[in-house]
């Protein structure tokens, strides 16, 4: 469904614009895409120019195994589509390594922004599950396990983000992108190249952000717990906090309706 595309460093970067309004920018983390934004965003569309594009990657966008994958190319890939939509200060809305991109092409790429929601966002240190040590090790096996048993994995691994549970069909969703050859090799490679220096390196420049942020988090969050939520926003100034009972990491889908209702009084509040 992302209609557009933005050629850059030979990747292909699908992309699409909804509404009319103040713009609004959503990042996707991993392992998602822009659909885990778009009920958001078109809910959004009445009163804002909302804008969702997948990283390359992930979902509808290139996924060429000669093309790095890791936080640094997305966050200078990210202040590279702002200037190519003329964005001069947007509103960004970010969840997980989505917050990691946003946060590098800001502090790092010089990318203004009106506002900053940070949605269970990969931030601080220490992150990285077990598993992804053990992908970084083994990337090669894990891409050649048959199909079935890559997509049990898959199954498994997402399935543990949501606390409330997810349905069959959000699953599937979820899931989809990584089918195929192409999809299991990017779902191990995205892994394999999480590196925490990449937070590591902006982490100390946290304190000079004076956009104004809102740092949201699932209590149940078992990937990254809520207590990053606390830390984050002690150190960012002026960052305001909501913590959401009944979510997990996948808080679009545990809590769909709290969170609406909690990004829509915060962008009113920045308009």
């Amino acid at each position: 469904m992302l209609r557009e595309t933005f050629s850059w460093r030979g990747r292909a970067v699908r992309w699409e614009q909804l509404g009319s309004g103040p713009a609004v920018v959503f990042c996707h983390g991993t392992p998602w895409s822009s659909e885990l934004w778009r009920p958001y965003a078109e809910g959004l569309a009445a009163d804002y120019t909302v804008y969702l594009w997948d990283m390359p990657g992930y979902g509808k966008s290139s996924k060429h195994a000669e093309h790095p994958v890791s936080l640094d190319v997305q966050g200078e890939l990210f202040a590279d589509l702002l200037a190519h939509w003329e964005l001069q200060s947007p509103h960004v809305v970010a969840h997980d390594y989505g917050g990691a991109v946003a946060l590098r092409a800001h502090l790092l790429h010089q990318a203004a922004f009106a506002s900053l929601a940070l949605v269970d966002v990969v931030a601080l240190a220490p992150w990285g599950s077990d598993f992804f040590r053990l992908v970084g090790e083994n990337a090669e096996v894990f891409s050649a396990v048959p199909p079935a048993i890559h997509e049990g994995v898959v199954r498994s691994y997402i399935a543990g983000a949501s606390h409330a549970g997810l349905t069959a069909r959000d699953l599937e969703s979820l899931v989809s992108p990584w089918r195929g050859a192409e999809g299991q090799a990017a779902f191990y490679r995205q892994i394999a190249q999480a590196d925490q220096r990449y937070t590591d390196e902006v982490e100390p420049l946290y304190a000079e952000i004076q956009s104004p942020v809102l740092v949201v988090w699932g209590q149940q969050d078992e990937w990254i717990p809520v207590d990053r939520a606390h830390r984050l926003a002690a150190i960012i100034p002026g960052a305001k906090t909501q913590v959401v009972e009944g979510a997990g990491h996948l808080i679009q889908l545990d809590q769909p309706a709290v969170l609406a209702t909690c990004l829509t009084r915060w962008l009113g509040e920045q308009s």
